[in-house]
């Protein structure tokens, strides 16, 4: 899944902290901005395959599933 989205990256003494404002929980540190990045990516792909895990738990097993791809 390639989407992009919004990192709001703040410096704290010698820490990197950013959150994106698209996905609330989403946030990532570190003692690089690269590092930072990295994590806040990662935060987002752990928080959005949860909310995908979690949405399915409510459909039917007959229901019919499909991709659709979103450019």
């Amino acid at each position: 899944m390639n989407n992009e989205f919004t990192a709001i990256i703040e410096r704290d003494d010698e820490w990197f902290i950013a959150y994106c404002p698209e996905i609330p929980g989403a946030n990532g540190q570190g003692h690089t901005k690269k590092e930072c990045l990295n994590s806040l990516a990662e935060a987002i792909k752990l928080i959005l395959e949860d909310r995908r895990q979690d949405t399915f738990r409510a459909i039917p097993d007959d229901a019919i599933k499909e991709i659709v791809k979103v450019a």
